[in-house]
């Protein structure tokens, strides 16, 4: 049965963690969901959650949910704030939405230590520092 369920692969999507500001007592961060197609994207469905060890111990963050009725073609989103103390977890971000009556889903994974000057790009429609997963 699984078999005959279409792969519906997910291409032209990305999430992004981008350092939106500096200042000497912190750098401040955002995670954006990025739409790169020519089309717009429905019923969109976010989990997110970190996970990892962190001084010898198993750490786990709370599962957040976030939701957007449509994301426009190229164009972004703001999915939530992040602190930096969580980039030595695994942050995981679970996307799900439709196309027409096409269902698609990825997990999006930023492993620890991911997220670091030495990976930085300029991300698309962002148009900020980060890092990017599509």
């Amino acid at each position: 049965m699984i078999k005959d369920l279409p792969p519906n692969i997910v291409k032209d999507i990305a999430v992004v963690v981008a350092l939106e500001s500096e200042s000497v007592e912190a750098k401040t961060w955002y995670v954006y969901i990025v739409n790169l197609k020519n089309e717009a994207i429905d019923n969109v469905l976010i989990t997110s959650k970190g996970y990892g060890e962190k001084d010898g111990e198993q750490v786990k963050t709370s599962v957040l949910r976030h939701s957007f009725p449509r994301i426009e073609a190229n164009s972004y989103k703001l999915i939530e704030p992040i602190d930096e103390q969580t980039f030595g977890l695994a942050n995981e971000y679970w996307v799900s939405y439709d196309i027409g009556r096409e269902i698609f889903d990825k997990k999006f994974i930023f492993l620890p230590e991911s997220i670091v000057d030495g990976n930085f790009i300029k991300l698309p429609l962002v148009n900020k520092p980060g890092v990017m997963i599509s």
